[in-house]
């Protein structure tokens, strides 16, 4: 792992620095918008518009890419994104932060593809699995560290937006003055969502209903624990426990679910969530949202992982990367539907409607593993689980699916 950081520390911190400014702007624009008076229903249009506007980046930026450059491509988009962070200081209607956050989300998938592209250009052979474990770990603290950041103090309430413009400005830097010649880009194949639905029905299915789930308490998280009497930074401080949660469980999880047929983890991690959330719903004192979330977190971030590798288990080499695409197209199908339910339902129930919302997609994912391990039997041969930090990430796992592909290939010859 040193040798991986010390031949790419320049790309690593520049990717480091886009994480954390967008794991920043998620959670600062919900509390925000909820203390200049945003409805829920605003605050959940404007939230998707990122899963909205990542749905057009991912099919758009590549051929962009493809046809001007990396750099050309690089620098236009981390300045847009820039100023959309900063333009959240200039206006405070819900329309304006709307249109920021489809630009936001447009551009950010193309930062992603890019920053990976360069680093998977970079890595050689023998340290390959080192760069991702590295690329792992910045991909679930860069979030988590952004989030922890709404807690600092900012009474003009310029600062925390004016830093992650800065950050998203200062991140082009270590990037473009890495030394690394721009490889070659070539936009990769898709696979159709019905062909992949044939391989890998659970994997369709959960990977839709597991983001529903995740967005919307990812996203409403912050308002639930408002509502709960939280301050302002404990709000934040509570989803970066539960990211925490998430990246400390990923590899023991992934290894159990190596060992065995995968929606037997998935059933039992789904069906954690259900309970943890359920005892919300029971007893919602605030030191059991705490530790709820915790919980929740550490069940429910790692099903897209486990789900990915049910679904890799039954592809060959070749269909590792486009699949990887159609997922991570999945999950933002997912994603805008929970943002635009998750701050919606926290008023509702007497203030329980957002753990009950997770204990109903936690036994949806139950009973739809379960169905299909009743009609199917498990790959013969499986391989490994791939840990993925989804939260703040328009195109997950696509650096990963790349490894895993050249792996396969490397063990078939």
């Amino acid at each position: 792992m040193r040798r991986a950081l010390i031949d790419n520390w320049p790309l690593f911190l520049g990717m480091l620095m886009l994480m954390v400014a967008n794991g920043l702007l998620v959670t600062l624009l919900t509390i925000r918008a909820s203390t200049l008076g945003f409805s829920e229903l605003s605050i959940s249009i404007m939230q998707a518009c990122y899963p909205l506007g990542a749905l057009a980046g991912t099919i758009l930026t590549p051929r962009l890419i493809e046809k001007v450059g990396h750099i050309r491509v690089f620098s236009a988009l981390a300045s847009m994104v820039s100023v959309a962070a900063i333009a959240h200081l200039l206006t405070s209607d819900p329309y304006s932060w709307s249109a920021m956050r489809l630009l936001a989300g447009f551009c950010f998938p193309g930062l992603y593809v890019i920053s990976e592209s360069w680093l998977n250009a970079k890595a050689e052979n023998r340290i390959r699995a080192q760069v991702l474990s590295v690329y792992f770990i910045i991909q679930s603290a860069g979030p988590a560290l952004g989030t922890a950041m709404v807690g600092i103090p900012d009474p003009s309430g310029t600062l925390l937006f004016g830093l992650s413009s800065i950050l998203l400005s200062v991140a082009i830097v270590p990037l473009l003055l890495s030394g690394v010649r721009a490889p070659d880009y070539t936009v990769p194949d898709r696979m159709p969502v019905k062909r992949l639905y044939k391989v890998s029905p659970v994997a369709v299915l959960g990977i839709v209903v597991m983001a529903t789930g995740v967005s919307a308490w990812f996203i409403a998280l912050p308002l639930y624990a408002l509502q709960a009497g939280f301050s302002e930074a404990q709000a934040s401080g509570v989803l970066v426990v539960a990211m925490i949660a998430a990246a400390v469980v990923q590899y023991p999880v992934g290894w159990i679910s190596d060992q065995m047929d995968r929606r037997y983890v998935v059933i039992g991690l789904a069906g954690v969530s259900a309970l943890a959330a359920m005892w919300m719903v029971l007893d919602s004192a605030p030191g059991h949202i705490v530790v709820g979330f915790a919980v929740i977190g550490a069940a429910t971030l790692p099903v897209y992982s486990i789900l990915a590798a049910h679904a890799n288990d039954q592809l060959s080499a070749g269909q590792i990367v486009p699949a990887s695409g159609t997922m991570a197209f999945l999950m933002q199908l997912g994603q805008v539907a929970g943002i635009l339910i998750g701050p919606n339902v926290v008023p509702m129930a007497g203030g329980k409607g957002l753990p009950m919302v997770v204990v109903a997609v936690g036994l949806v994912v139950a009973l739809i593993a379960l169905a299909r391990r009743v009609r199917s039997e498990a790959p013969e041969e499986t391989g490994e689980v791939v840990p993925t930090g989804v939260i703040g990430m328009a195109q997950p796992g696509m650096l990963q699916a790349e490894v895993l592909a050249e792996e396969m290939e490397e063990t078939s010859q």
